[in-house]
């Protein structure tokens, strides 16, 4: 029996409340921008009270992080799959993919739920969906390479870290397909000197 079929009728209709809701603030945000999204105006889109929604969320920047992180734990578990189904450097492209396009909508949309999922957990956000993504893999992926701590960390963060400065720099006007193929060709040379040193039991 799966998790949802065990939950009871209320926590059923809590969750579908809480997904209506980010649902409501997506497309509100998608459509207005960050700066007209209010409180009330999802509390209308979303067909609830204005105290329902403040039952589950304390602010519109609670509900900015609690969409980017339902967004970013997708993205972290569906990379998790990619490389337990195909654990070589084959997957890095459709890695670097998923992490450039997972949080959908305009890049006025990712970046507002960007600064909403960091403003609300600080550095840490990327320590928890490391550590998430790490336990998610553990024994279920055949890795050819040698994962110590400091090169997990190196392989979990780079990407990401790298796609949020771009995302806070579009002044720069960098070309998406042309930074994909850069993201591609740092992970895989990385990953290749990996492999090497594990090969040669460095």
């Amino acid at each position: 029996m799966s998790d949802k079929s065990r939950r009871t009728p209320r926590q059923a209709r809590a969750e579908g409340t809480v997904d209506a809701i980010l649902d409501a603030a997506f497309q509100l945000l998608e459509a207005d921008g960050v700066e007209k999204l209010t409180t009330n105006h999802v509390a209308q889109r979303a067909g609830v009270s204005i105290g329902t929604v403040y039952q589950y969320f304390a602010s519109k920047q609670d509900i900015l992080a609690a969409l980017a992180q339902r967004r970013a734990g997708a993205v972290r578990d569906a990379i998790a799959e990619t490389i337990i189904r195909k654990p070589d450097v084959s997957s890095v492209r459709s890695i670097v993919q998923a992490l450039m396009h997972g949080f959908e909508g305009s890049p006025t949309t990712r970046q507002a739920l960007l600064d909403a999922m960091f403003l609300r957990g600080g550095d840490s956000v990327l320590a928890r969906h490391h550590e998430a993504f790490l336990a998610a893999i553990a024994g279920r992926a055949r890795l050819q390479l040698e994962l110590t701590s400091e090169s997990a960390f190196v392989l979990t963060h780079a990407a990401v870290s790298l796609l949020r400065a771009a995302a806070a720099e579009q002044e720069l006007a960098l070309d998406p397909g042309r930074l994909e193929d850069e993201l591609v060709r740092l992970m895989e040379a990385y990953i290749g000197a990996l492999v090497a040193a594990r090969r040669d039991g460095k």
